[in-house]
């Protein structure tokens, strides 16, 4: 039998995103966006909900293209609000379309997003040995350090705890639980 984390046992959603993807280190600019995007939404609710509504995001994101999504105006806000397939609130719409120009001025600046990104763990994973999900924090002082900086950078839902979310999901923090079978593996 697989061992996994505790909290990818209880859902055929959450199981196959931490069989294929969370905790594996994410390089590509277009999907930092999209986890950035996906966990800014989540504040407040459960990752479940997003991961359900996952492909929703997607199609009314124009696939996560951040060019795209910077350059929506009120025409495009007011469909986002209209779509029961996503989660409809004012407030993250408009974030996540200042946080497409924020992250386009990021790029601008470093080259990529994700050599910027990354610098906040000194390019390379930091590897936890937690042995329960208990275990794991909901912060850290790279993440404090990050949302810091994205803030300053004019970036908005990106508190410590949504940056250390992000941060697990796109590998920059390996917090498998050591029983975790991906725990060795990414």
């Amino acid at each position: 039998m697989i061992k996994r984390c505790n909290w990818a046992k209880n859902n055929p959603f959450e199981t196959e995103y931490h069989d294929k993807e969370w905790g594996v280190p994410v390089h590509d600019d277009t999907k930092l966006f999209e986890f950035l995007l996906l966990d800014g939404f989540q504040a407040g609710l459960s990752w479940l909900t997003i991961l359900k509504k996952r492909e929703n995001f997607r199609e009314a994101f124009d696939n996560f293209d951040y060019v795209k999504i910077s350059k929506y105006g009120e025409s495009e806000i007011i469909e986002l609000l209209k779509n029961k397939g996503i989660i409809r609130n004012k407030l993250k719409i408009k974030a996540t379309i200042s946080n497409a120009v924020a992250f386009l001025k990021i790029q601008k600046e470093f080259g990529t997003f994700e050599k910027y990104i990354w610098a906040f763990v000194n390019h390379k994973t930091i590897k936890n040995s937690f042995k329960t999900w208990e275990e794991i924090p909901a912060t850290s002082k790279e993440s404090d350090a990050m949302s810091k900086d994205l803030k300053k950078r004019g970036f908005k839902f990106v508190g410590s705890t949504i940056c250390y979310a992000f941060m697990q999901a796109a590998g920059l923090v390996n917090d498998h639980e050591v029983s975790c079978f991906k725990y060795n593996y990414v």
